[in-house]
C-alpha cells in the first residue's frame, strides 16, 4: 500500500506521484487500443479490395488486428480495475486520517469528493485521450483533401475551448456551492426533521439546476459552432471542389467524426474545473 504522508496534498499531481507506474502502464494500453480502433477502416478497406481480387492477406491483417484489439481491450480494462482501486483505497485511508475528527457529513462528503479524482483518471481520461487522438486523425484526413476543410476544423476547436475558458470561473463557483451543501447532508438526514431534510433536498436542486443551466447554455454555443463548421465543410467540398459523392461522403463523415471527439474535450476541461474546487476543498483544514 502506498499511503500519502501526512502533509502531503491530495490532488491530481499527488495521484500522479506516488502511481506514475500503474497510471503509465494503463494510459500506454489507451493509447495503444484507441490506435488499433483507428486503422479498422483503413484495413477494412484493403480488405474489400483484396477479397474482390481473390486475396486473403489484408483480411488475415484484418483479423489478426481485430484479435489484438479484443486483448489489449479486455487487458486494460482488467487492469484499470484494480489499479485505480488501489488508488482509491489509499485516497480514502488519507482522507479519513486527517478527518477523523471532524464532522460525519463533512468527512464522508470529502471521502466521495476524493474519489472523484481518481474516477477522474479511469473513466474521463481515457475518452479525452481517445477524443484528442480522433480529433488531430480527422484534422489530417480533412487536409489531405483540402487544407480550408482542415482549418475549418482547427478553428471551431480553438473557438470553443475559448468559450470554455470564459465560462471556467462560472463553473468553478457553482461547483463550491453546490459541494458545499453536499457536505451537509448526512447532518441534514441525522436530524430527522422533515423540513431540514427538505430544505437540504431543495437547496441542492436549486445549485444542480444553475449548474446544469450554465452547462447547457455553454454546450449550446459550441454546438453551433461545431455544426456550423459541419455545414460549412459540406458546402465548400460539394460546391467548391471537383469532388466525386464518394470525397463529399468522406469529408463529411470525418467533419461528423470531428464534431463529435471535440465535443468530448470541453467536458474534460469542465471536468478538471470542478476537480480544482473539489481538491481545494478536500485539502482544508
Amino acid at each position: 500500500m502506498s499511503d500519502f504522508q501526512p502533509d502531503e496534498r491530495l490532488s491530481l499531481g499527488s495521484l500522479f506521484k506516488r502511481f506514475y507506474g500503474k497510471i503509465a502502464v494503463t494510459w500506454t494500453l489507451t493509447l495503444c487500443e484507441t490506435a488499433l480502433y483507428a486503422l479498422i477502416p483503413l484495413l477494412i478497406g484493403w480488405s474489400i479490395d483484396d477479397l474482390l481480387a481473390g486475396r486473403w492477406e489484408m483480411f488475415l491483417w484484418l483479423l489478426a488486428l481485430f484479435a489484438t484489439l479484443l486483448i489489449v481491450a479486455t487487458g486494460r480494462r482488467v487492469y484499470d480495475t484494480r489499479a485505480y482501486g488501489t488508488m482509491r483505497v489509499a485516497m480514502g485511508r488519507a482522507q479519513f486520517t486527517r478527518r477523523a475528527d471532524a464532522p460525519v457529513s463533512t468527512a464522508n462528503a470529502r471521502v466521495l469528493m476524493g474519489r472523484e479524482l481518481v474516477d477522474f483518471l479511469e473513466q474521463e481520461t481515457p475518452a479525452a485521450m481517445t477524443a484528442f487522438v480522433e480529433v488531430i486523425v480527422a484534422v489530417a484526413i480533412l487536409l489531405t483533401f483540402h487544407n480550408v476543410l482542415a482549418l475549418s476544423a482547427g478553428g471551431s476547436a480553438i473557438v470553443l475551448t475559448v468559450i470554455f475558458a470564459i465560462s471556467a470561473r462560472a463553473f468553478f463557483n457553482r461547483n463550491a456551492a453546490l459541494n458545499a451543501q453536499s457536505e451537509k447532508q448526512v447532518d441534514a438526514l441525522t436530524s430527522r426533521n422533515l423540513r431540514s431534510v427538505t430544505h437540504h433536498f431543495r437547496s441542492l436542486r436549486r445549485h444542480e439546476v444553475r449548474l446544469s443551466d450554465l452547462e447547457s447554455l455553454v454546450y449550446g454555443v459550441i454546438f453551433l459552432v461545431l455544426l456550423s463548421m459541419l455545414a460549412f465543410n459540406l458546402w465548400f467540398t460539394a460546391t467548391q471542389l471537383n469532388a466525386s459523392p464518394g470525397d463529399i461522403f468522406a469529408v463529411v463523415t470525418y467533419s461528423f467524426t470531428f464534431v463529435e471527439s471535440a465535443v468530448a474535450l470541453p467536458i474534460v476541461l469542465q471536468s478538471l474545473t470542478r476537480l480544482t474546487e473539489l481538491t481545494r476543498r478536500i485539502n482544508d483544514s
